[in-house]
């Protein structure tokens, strides 16, 4: 991912590096995918400022994310990389052949383009989502469930990843850029992939 370094206006900034964006393909979100996303700003419901120092900021829309990619063996295709104000990571709009749309996490490399699949016997591609059981034992994932069928808990911002390391009876080892090893079932699914970095500070 391409970054350029800035030209230092305060002494805070000499150094500083940011992402230059330039793999988010389109600036206007899928309208079907947007919830209003509400704050109070420290006010109370007549109004009356009963909390300080909330507020301030720019109005944000939330945008529903397929954390359990749960239509299994359908081929999804990328319509565009886009950036989210919610999250570190960006985003990518699949569409099915039906016709339906959903937000995954996008995983460095996504193309738009791209056909993406979830289902126990698939191939590991990039932004595929498996079963740990599924997964050649080494391949880096991310977007790892805790609970089968609850939906991705573990490496979901952006940068983030794991290492499947190994398996044993009904669990499965992984390792997190920390050294932290934790047991998960074989059931839960993975995305292949790390996800795409959209910090701006590298």
């Amino acid at each position: 991912m391409a970054v350029k370094k800035l030209k230092p206006i305060t002494p805070g900034q000499r150094g500083r590096t940011v992402n230059s964006f330039d793999t988010i393909t389109t600036s206007k979100p899928e309208k079907s995918l947007l919830v209003p996303k509400k704050r109070s700003g420290g006010r109370n419901s007549q109004g009356r400022m009963t909390m300080k120092f909330r507020g301030g900021g720019h109005k944000k829309k939330y945008r529903l994310i397929d954390f359990k990619r749960d239509r299994f063996n359908d081929e999804a295709e990328v319509l565009s990389i886009e950036y989210d104000p919610n999250r570190s990571a960006f985003i990518a709009l699949t569409k099915f052949d039906d016709g339906e749309k959903r937000y995954i996490i996008a995983q460095k490399g996504l193309k738009v383009g791209q056909k993406v699949i979830s289902g126990n016997n698939v191939d590991p591609n990039i932004g595929n989502a498996m079963p740990l059981s599924s997964i050649p034992l080494g391949s880096t994932v991310s977007c790892i469930e805790m609970t089968p069928g609850k939906g991705a808990a573990i490496a979901r911002s952006a940068g983030s990843y794991a290492q499947l390391m190994a398996r044993d009876g009904k669990y499965a080892t992984i390792k997190l850029p920390s050294g932290e090893t934790r047991l998960i079932l074989k059931t839960c699914f993975a995305t292949i992939g790390t996800v795409s970095n959209s910090d701006n500070q590298l």
